[in-house]
């Protein structure tokens, strides 16, 4: 797993009116400040990539349908640099994925419906001077292929 990266398993607590699940609390081990919480969703077969954060951290809950999320760590001092990692989250895995700064990251929809991510991180958006350094999703300087991996 790329330095940094954690993840909260998250606890859905049902009843006859629905269902309740926390996504991250300030006594949480992980949490560090909140900054802003914002929604960002993503059509089936969608991708949403590459971009890594200089000051913030970013906490990811997919709430409906299924992402695959992936990281790149391109950091130069880190002991996972050149690393790729995949996480399923949503319905099927419902899982916060804290993702450190300095991590390029990325998701798609999987699902056959719209996926929603919330996502809590540590700074709130500057409109004036962004914290996005961005590179496009079929990048070569990030080996990685977005197809569906059939087998």
């Amino acid at each position: 797993m790329i330095e940094g990266v954690k993840i909260k398993k998250l606890k859905v607590i049902p009843d006859e009116r629905g269902r309740l699940m926390e996504m991250l609390r300030c006594d949480d081990e992980l949490f560090e400040k909140f900054g802003q919480v914002y929604m960002t969703t993503t059509l089936p077969g969608a991708v949403k990539a590459w971009h890594y954060h200089k000051l913030q951290n970013d906490n990811f809950v997919c709430v409906k349908g299924m992402a695959k999320v992936v990281l790149f760590d391109g950091r130069k001092n880190s002991g996972t640099k050149g690393e790729i990692n995949e996480y399923f989250i949503g319905e099927h895995n419902q899982i916060l994925l804290q993702i450190p700064r300095m991590v390029f990251h990325g998701f798609k929809c999987v699902s056959e419906q719209e996926c929603i991510i919330i996502n809590c991180p540590t700074e709130k958006y500057d409109y004036k001077k962004p914290d996005e350094y961005r590179l496009p999703a079929y990048t070569k300087k990030i080996k990685y292929n977005w197809a569906r991996k059939d087998g």
